[in-house]
């Protein structure tokens, strides 16, 4: 025997051997829901992120760096006439080097949380080496060219640096301070021995600058971390959608297929249970009225007519259940044509008349004169008729009265109100009585025969005319069912041409 899910059409109609999709969308919505809530710290899934975008801007602008070094180292050497600044040049150049080929390295390497802490750590040490060389210049002095010019040349060329590597590493938290922490030290270190005004406010500034840098950067990486997780939130829920409008396909993949099952049904059992109902019907009406000779006991006489009842009642359930199946899945058609519904009712009253005057029932009509033709299908509009007289005549009483009234409505359109003084419907019941199979208390209660389908198949009917079904009732006072055609199905009528001369046509004159 198979193990595996059954995936015939009367089970399930959501596969759920795919409901790992929704764990699996649920788990990464959950996890973008902790990062939104995490604190300015991230998480480590935001770290990796993160990393790994600084990893990228670090070697897409690698070349940076090194052109402000040559040019600083340079320039020095030339205002100092010192070669010892191209010695610092050169140990600069390969640090950064080092801390080049670090994130050449970390690139290349899956990152796990337990690799990311550590890479991270590798690369603020690598800045921190930065540090120290750019704390290296400014520990540099120049007793010849004045010491006044070249401590505007170190300001500068600091707070160059400073703006750049802030700006590159913004996505690599803490990187500025480790940075140029020890440059601090060294001007510190270098106003306190020189005592110089120029070195103080030297300090003083760049202390300052580097504050502010590492403000900004701080605030610049909190709202890339929000940007991040916005972005990463809305590829989550795009992916919920996804799996959700993947479920939503296959559900209604099997609801189709559920469906079409239904139908073949119906139709092999509507021809099923037809053929052997002919012959129900027939027999047990020619038993009935004893066409081949009289039975010999009378009991049989009443059998064969409560057989000839139950066939007829279920031949009438399958007509209106299958006529319900039409309607539900859009192959009613409409056969449409120019109807009367004065002549309609008049056909309608007199097929109940039979069951109304077995229970002392009156019918009154209440017709407007000459109403004009409707387009509509005259098969439908007589079983919508049928229906609501079948179920007035149905629950009215002994001795009780029904009123047909057939009018135009205020829209224009023509409308047949169907009125009994039985024993009514509670409010609250009507939904139930207007839906599939459903049935009032009173119906339950009085044992009468019926499916529930008549005023569902009215409503529908009507509804593929474009009409309305209105049921107004209260309990002890009685029941009002009110079919109503719109204006645009009146035929309205043209007057008759009257006689005119004819025009004499123009003589033509050729020259």
């Amino acid at each position: 025997m198979s193990k595996g899910v059954s995936t015939s059409t009367d089970k399930n109609i959501v596969d759920r051997s795919r409901s790992h999709r929704n764990k699996a969308v649920s788990k990464a919505v959950r996890a973008t829901r902790e990062r939104l809530q995490s604190g300015q710290a991230g998480t480590p899934a935001f770290d990796r992120e993160m990393l790994g975008m600084h990893l990228n801007a670090t070697l897409q602008g690698a070349a940076v760096m090194p052109i402000l070094i040559i040019l600083v180292g340079g320039i020095a050497a030339h205002i100092t006439r010192d070669p010892q600044y191209y010695v610092w040049a050169l140990f600069t150049l390969s640090i950064h080097a080092l801390t080049i080929m670090l994130a050449v390295r970390a690139s290349k390497t899956d990152m796990t949380p337990r690799g990311t802490v550590k890479w991270r750590r590798l690369l603020l040490a690598g800045q921190a080496c930065m540090g120290f060389c750019w704390a290296l210049f400014c520990l540099k002095e120049c007793p010849a060219c004045g010491s006044d010019a070249f401590v505007f040349f170190k300001g500068a060329a600091l707070l160059i640096v400073l703006s750049v590597t802030a700006m590159a590493n913004l996505m690599l938290r803490q990187a500025v301070l480790f940075g140029f922490l020890p440059t601090v030290l060294a001007l510190l270190l270098m106003a306190a021995s020189t005592r110089n005004v120029l070195e103080i406010g030297l300090t003083a500034m760049f202390t300052t600058s580097l504050i502010f840098f590492v403000y900004i950067t701080g605030r610049l990486y909190q709202s890339n971390l929000k940007l991040l997780s916005y972005q990463s939130e809305k590829d989550d829920l795009i992916a919920e959608l996804e799996v959700a409008n993947s479920l939503s396909d296959e559900a209604r993949r099997r609801a189709e297929e559920a469906n079409m099952a239904k139908s073949r049904f119906l139709a092999s059992m509507s021809h099923e249970l037809r053929t052997p109902l002919n012959a129900i019907l027939g027999f047990s009406e020619v038993m009935a009225g004893e066409v081949l000779g009289p039975l010999n006991n009378p009991l049989y006489r009443e059998y064969s007519g409560d057989i000839h009842r139950s066939g007829q009642h279920l031949l009438n359930l399958i007509n209106e259940i299958l006529d319900l199946s039409r309607i539900e899945a859009g192959k009613y058609d409409l056969n449409e044509d120019a109807i009367f519904l004065l002549e309609l009712a008049e056909d309608c009253i007199g097929m109940v008349q039979l069951r109304a005057k077995a229970k002392n029932i009156s019918i009154s009509e209440q017709l407007e004169p000459d109403l004009p033709a409707v387009w509509a299908d005259e098969k439908s509009m007589r079983q919508v008729m049928l229906n609501l007289l079948s179920n007035a005549v149905k629950f009215t009483p002994q001795g009780g009265e029904v009123m047909v009234k057939v009018g135009w409505t205020a829209g224009g359109g023509q409308y047949i109100s169907i009125k009994d003084n039985g024993p009514g419907i509670d409010e609250k019941e009507i939904p139930v009585v207007l839906s599939a199979f459903g049935q009032g208390s009173i119906a339950i209660k009085s044992a009468e025969q019926g499916t529930g389908l008549g005023l569902p198949i009215v409503q529908a009917i009507l509804a593929k005319h474009g009409g309305e079904f209105k049921l107004k009732s209260k309990l002890r006072e009685g029941t009002e069912a009110i079919a109503i055609l719109p204006a645009k199905r009146v035929l309205q009528t043209l007057p008759a041409i009257e006689e005119t001369q004819a025009v004499e046509p123009r003589k033509r004159h050729f020259a």
